[in-house]
């Protein structure tokens, strides 16, 4: 059984990623209730914490049937951290994340996210720092390393235990690679067989089929799964995943009816939480995943990303279910 600190997180967990303007609180609702083991928020930035700005605050809220539930918090400053650290508590998460992975050029450019990978010191010292600042337990995700000729993930994976983490998830690219290529888990599973390390050690980065989950667990010997893309617009992905481990078998693939329902809740909770316009935005990105697979669609999932009027998207969904009653989904 993997352990965050004193949390119980069970037998290979299935952890959902932190993703931007998608791990929001309607979303990690929907692959909580289909087999997600734990949820991360959308990373926040430690100084729009601290500035009080809107959209950081409001990826503070958490709610009980999450749990156990992760906020992820990203910057460079050692202060500003702290301070976030404070606001952070006060919504009860529990876990404390840190991203040091986050490849965009609007965060590395300020030496936070993936940043820091050229500053491990500054890694540790700031990880070192949270930890004697707060009772909840902190966990890192992070890189291989900032570009191929700097990966030093064993050294760093042991150093941050030393200064307390309690668990690291490691995306098997390098900053430099962005999303490019193909993951590399070999450096990963060094981490895990390292006989130093005693901290459960995720894996992240291409998880994109049931199969790949087991070679995570069985050939890599990883103590869990960070699903990220896969999950967009398919929270099934989590369900469909424990199922193959129990049976070695597919699951059959939700039906219409379940991924219209699916896309419905999503979007009124979206709009319940955070208003029509942004709640209609915000989901946009999910709707080919959703609805993938069923022929000639387009005409469809352009009413769905084009109106800004929820009771257009609504109407579609509607469409949709009308005029393709009846499809059978198959796997690729």
């Amino acid at each position: 059984m993997a352990k965050i600190g004193d949390i119980d997180v069970g037998d290979f967990p299935l952890l959902l990623a932190p993703m931007e303007d998608v791990s929001d609180p309607p979303f990690r609702a929907l692959c909580k209730e289909q087999g997600a083991d734990v949820v991360y928020t959308e990373f926040i930035s430690s100084e729009g914490l601290i500035r009080d700005a809107a959209k950081s605050t409001m990826k503070l809220d958490i709610y009980e049937k999450e749990r156990p539930v992760g906020i992820q918090i990203f910057g460079a400053n050692l202060e500003s951290m702290l301070q976030s650290v404070e606001i952070v508590e006060k919504s009860g998460p529990d876990i404390i994340d840190i991203n040091f992975g986050c490849p965009v050029k609007k965060v590395v450019s300020k030496g936070a996210g993936a940043g820091i990978l050229k500053d491990v010191d500054l890694m540790v010292s700031l990880t070192e720092a949270m930890v004697k600042h707060t009772k909840l337990p902190v966990t890192v995700k992070t890189r291989l390393g900032w570009d191929h000729d700097s990966i030093k993930i064993l050294e760093v994976a042991e150093r941050l235990q030393d200064v307390g983490c309690k668990a690291i998830s490691i995306h098997g690219r390098t900053r430099a690679q962005m999303y490019k290529g193909e993951a590399n888990w070999q450096p990963i599973a060094e981490v895990k067989n390292n006989p130093r390390m005693h901290i459960p050690v995720f894996g992240n980065g291409d998880v994109d089929t049931p199969e790949r989950a087991l070679e995570m667990r069985d050939k890599y010997g990883l103590d869990g799964a960070m699903i990220g893309r896969a999950s967009i617009g398919y929270p099934w992905f989590f369900r469909e995943v424990k199922h193959y481990f129990e049976t070695g078998k597919h699951l059959a693939p939700p039906t219409l009816q379940e991924r219209v329902g699916a896309a419905r809740r999503h979007l009124q909770m979206a709009i319940d939480w955070k208003g029509e316009k942004l709640g209609v935005f915000e989901t946009r990105r999910h709707y080919t995943n959703y609805f993938k697979g069923i022929p000639h669609f387009k005409e469809f999932r352009m009413k769905m990303v084009t109106s800004d009027d929820a009771a257009n998207v609504f109407a579609a969904f509607d469409e949709v279910e009308k005029e393709f009653i009846g499809y059978e989904f198959t796997r690729e």
